[in-house]
């Protein structure tokens, strides 16, 4: 359910806080997001640290991306805007930089994804019942040119089914999303997890 302004904010700044904790949120790095009941969204602002976010660290931005306010809404809300326009179900969208996420993500081939096959963990990720099953985390490459970012991301998500959790942006880090802020908070450890594991096995050579 989609939230108030005030609600939002609570949650959000709540959640820059557990994630900074788990060292997923380096320096100013990762932005969040929260779908508002009056469809409008609330997004954190450019160039702050989110572990130490207050309530004037969230502007607001509409579904086409564009700022409502004088505060200037992360470089990267014209990817929020398009996840939020993709899914109805998306009521939080969490981007974190990782280590696992942005290391992996650089050590796949071009135009590969990333693939979890056989993880308990994957029955944290929305939809999904049994470890034996095969998740798809689409893998786009970055670029400081966010608008045709934004465009490339929305017209292959559109392509996609199942809907997939959250991508990635080679060398970035992960956008996860959910129908909540702790369901896209669990989408970000559960993938983080894995994504370390991956990681490890290509360390002991047991990934080609």
């Amino acid at each position: 359910m989609p939230l108030t302004r005030s609600s939002a904010i609570t949650e959000i700044l709540a959640v820059g806080r557990r994630l900074d904790a788990r060292g997923l949120a380096p320096a100013t790095t990762g932005n969040y997001s929260v779908r508002l009941d009056d469809g409008r969204i609330a997004i954190t602002v450019s160039g702050r640290h989110k572990g130490r976010l207050a309530d004037e660290d969230v502007t607001q931005i509409d579904l086409d991306g564009h700022a409502l306010d004088a505060k200037p809404p992360s470089a990267e809300a014209a990817l929020h805007a398009g996840i939020y326009r993709r899914y109805a179900r998306a009521e939080a969208v969490l981007h974190v930089h990782s280590v696992a996420s942005t290391t992996l993500s650089r050590l796949l081939a071009p135009g590969a994804d990333v693939v979890l096959e056989g993880y308990e963990t994957l029955k944290v990720l929305p939809g999904v019942s049994t470890h034996d099953t095969r998740v798809v985390i689409p893998v786009f490459d970055n670029s400081q040119d966010m608008p045709a970012l934004a465009r490339t991301v929305e017209a292959r998500l559109m392509a996609l089914q199942p809907m997939p959790p959250a991508l990635l942006l080679r060398g970035h880090g992960i956008y996860a999303w959910g129908g909540t802020v702790e369901e896209a908070e669990r989408v970000v450890e559960a993938l983080e997890l894995m994504m370390t594991c991956e990681l490890e096995m290509l360390r002991v050579g047991r990934r080609t």
